[in-house]
């Protein structure tokens, strides 16, 4: 069995599609889903559960944190592996069953991620990580990573001289999809409570590796809408990613904290205060509030496209859009086989239920130059769901 567990806080729209994908590719497989709630003010459970009978929900009472609400989850399910997911990915339909079918082949394996897209179709290079050691990490931090992206010296924390399209053993796993072994917990332990956001999967990842097991990267793909939009540069952000970095070295690198805790807190510091400055410059910038403005490609059944267009109407969306009628068979390309130039979209959305989600991300991941950024909407829900906002 495997038990997929969701950690949820204010994201119901963006957790509804990231349960029926899971429905969807677990067909045919024995899994049980787990969705903890973070005392989410969106109603999100009420929402949800009417929709998802089959899933378990938990309702805590106070925001606990991403490793504390896994942690519950993972005490109560039954699977032989867990696969903790976030609530604003979109695995494909092959997604679990390609993970199931490596675990069970590769006993060695502790753990493992998967290829994550971001809403461009490119690859999101926090698929895979090698271990920050505090070299790894001062190569991170001075742009040396960025600048010798390919250097197995230099730019190690992405790891980007490995082949994207095979399978291939790294050091840590992204907690946005992160496949464990019940096995390997039972030897290391879960998530390190002391983490209340960031840096739990770089801790677990790290003692599953010393307990003997390995990490594996799958080539197979899913989609991780707030991996590319989440502010990463905002002051919030940084200094708690920062700060979990910090908790990370004091926990394994105890016998270099003299020479690590300084220049550590210096990063915390600097980084914090230039997204600081950075966040004055842009709210500066925003002082007048501006229409929403997209202009899209809509490709789906004619019930989509006329739900589509009164939603726009509603939401006074400016922008060009242009629809075309299509599906999973009378137009398996999709918007790779309109005849006209679709450079001049920067937003695609796809009928989520007109084709599956394995083609809508092959789809994405193929367009040229990946100038669209992808939508979804279901005519099941009526909801239009971008990387940035949700309209229904």
């Amino acid at each position: 069995m495997l038990s997929v567990i969701i950690v949820n806080y204010n994201v119901k729209y963006y957790l509804e599609q990231c349960l029926e994908a899971v429905r969807r590719a677990s067909q045919g497989l024995q899994i049980e889903v787990i969705v903890v709630d973070n005392l989410s003010t969106d109603g999100s459970i009420p929402y949800l559960r009417e929709r998802f009978p089959e899933v378990t929900f938990i309702e805590n009472k106070e925001n606990v944190g991403f490793a504390r609400a896994n942690n519950q989850a993972i005490r109560m399910s039954a699977g032989k592996y867990v696969l903790l997911l976030n609530p604003d990915t979109i695995v494909a339909e092959h997604t679990l069953s390609d993970f199931i079918r490596f675990m069970d082949s590769h006993p060695e394996a502790g753990g493992a991620g998967a290829y994550m897209l971001r809403t461009d179709g490119t690859f999101a290079p926090e698929s895979r990580r090698g271990l920050p050691t505090p070299f790894v990490a001062f190569c991170k931090m001075s742009g040396l990573a960025a600048l010798l992206p390919q250097s197995r010296v230099f730019g190690r924390y992405y790891m980007r001289y490995l082949n994207e399209n095979e399978v291939n053993e790294i050091e840590i796993i992204s907690g946005a999809c992160m496949l464990l072994r019940r096995k390997a917990l039972d030897k290391v332990g879960l998530l390190d409570e002391d983490f209340f956001m960031y840096g739990e999967d770089i801790d677990l990842s790290y003692r599953i590796l010393k307990g003997g097991y390995k990490n594996y990267f799958l080539p197979t793909r899913m989609l991780h809408y707030k991996g590319e939009s989440t502010e990463k540069s905002s002051f919030r952000y940084t200094y708690t990613f920062y700060q979990a970095m910090r908790l990370f070295f004091r926990k394994h690198y105890a016998h270099y904290s003299f020479l690590v805790s300084l220049p550590i807190n210096v990063a915390i510091w600097v980084r914090s205060f230039m997204a600081y400055i950075g966040n004055q410059f842009k709210h500066r910038k925003r002082r007048q509030p501006e229409k929403l403005s997209s202009d899209m490609l809509v490709i789906g059944s004619a019930r989509m496209l006329a739900e589509v267009q009164r939603l726009v109407e509603h939401h006074q969306l400016r922008g060009e859009i242009r629809y075309v009628e299509g599906d999973e068979h009378a137009l398996p390309e999709g918007h790779l086989a309109v005849s006209f130039d679709t450079s001049a979209y920067d937003t695609l959305v796809y009928d989520a239920d007109a084709y599956t989600y394995a083609t809508i991300l092959r789809l994405l991941e193929t367009t040229p130059n990946h100038t669209l950024r992808l939508a979804t909407y279901s005519t099941r829900t009526g909801v239009l769901i971008t990387e940035n906002a949700v309209y229904n």
